[in-house]
């Protein structure tokens, strides 16, 4: 029952990841930095510690006396997810919901189950997993092939992307997505799936604060709750700045009170897409605590967003007019993705 819970609650995450991008389709007028930034305020900012503050009480308690190490760390970490998480929205924007999302979770799940494992190579810890010992074990194995795979796939759906680029029309492109751009698109989708995974670290790195919470009797359902709320300040850092640098370059900063469009529906919009990213978060550490398996959950999850986010692309007809073999080529990839994500997943709960 613990497992079909785990199971349940990743999915309701994935289904809020894959999707949290739609409502931003329904921002006018505004630029690009100006919807993230307002989502990136209720994600990173308003959200977290009131999800703490209702399912943790005292979570501030927590934070004030967790070691300064632990905070750092997780709050790099939190930067470095902030810079993939920028990146990610850029993914999506040029590349759209199917291929982008694919792309960038595809190395998000290779990088987040492979980069632990060469860091402890060197840097042995107790209770850690090296490269070394997954090489010699049958899991370690099986974790190994399911990366190979899955780098195979995005290969595949970057080929897809290219057979898109040929077939169709610029306006055509225009038409299924928006500001449509191959090169860009795979230049910030790989740069955003390396750099994602460090959410992965971030919630191990804090993993001190989670457990102050259980040891403090509070609900172990809602443990990371904590952890998110330093975490997720260094994803605003990076967020924030990067933003408000674009705001001063395109000289957007009116958008904020540009009557001309529609303000309180922007604000709305931004604000559901922002709660939606956040809840992510709040499913995959109540499907973590059902599981108790981290590198197993991270690829579950994984694996729901790239099928919920696929599942929108096929409903806004992004790759409606091309060929039948651009159709199989994509097809294929995705199914190469979910099929490592799988091999992943398994071979770290055989461990």
């Amino acid at each position: 029952m613990q497992i079909i819970l785990g199971v349940l609650f990743h999915f309701i995450g994935g289904f809020a990841s894959g999707s949290f991008y739609m409502p931003y389709s329904k921002v006018k007028g505004w630029a690009w930095e100006s919807y993230w930034i307002v989502g990136g305020l209720f994600s990173w900012l308003v959200v977290p510690p009131l999800a703490a503050w209702l399912t943790l009480p005292g979570f501030t308690e927590i934070i004030a006396n967790t070691s300064s190490n632990t905070l750092l760390y997780t709050f790099l970490f939190g930067l470095l997810w902030g810079v993939g998480g920028l990146t990610y929205g850029l993914g999506v924007r040029y590349l759209g919901m199917s291929l982008g999302n694919s792309v960038v979770l595809g190395f998000c799940s290779a990088f987040g189950a492979l980069v632990p494992s060469i860091y402890y190579n060197f840097n042995p810890a107790e209770g850690k997993t090296t490269l070394s010992e997954m090489i010699s074990t049958s899991w370690g194995q099986l974790v190994l092939v399911g990366i190979t795979l899955c780098l195979l796939g995005i290969y595949i759906c970057g080929r897809a992307g290219m057979l898109k680029e040929t077939e169709l029309s610029e306006a055509q492109k225009k038409a299924s997505v928006a500001e449509f751009s191959l090169i860009k698109g795979l230049l910030v989708a790989v740069a955003s799936g390396i750099l994602s995974s460090c959410f992965n670290f971030g919630i191990e790195a804090g993993k001190p604060m989670a457990e102050a919470a259980v040891n403090a009797g509070l609900n172990s359902l809602y443990q990371n709750n904590v952890t998110y709320v330093v975490l997720l300040w260094g994803g605003l850092t990076t967020n924030f700045v990067w933003c408000i640098i674009l705001n001063s370059r395109n000289k957007t900063y009116g958008d904020y009170t540009n009557s001309k469009t529609p303000l309180f529906k922007n604000y709305l919009f931004s604000a559901l897409a922002g709660t939606a990213w956040f809840l992510q978060f709040f499913f995959y550490g109540m499907g973590e605590s059902k599981l108790g398996n981290g590198a197993s959950s991270w690829i579950l999850h994984m694996a729901f967003i790239i099928l919920v986010a696929n599942a929108w692309g096929i409903f806004l007809k992004e790759w409606r007019g091309v060929s039948k073999k651009t159709k199989a080529t994509i097809t294929l990839g995705i199914t190469l993705i979910i099929l490592s994500v799988m091999l992943v997943g398994y071979g770290n709960s055989v461990k």
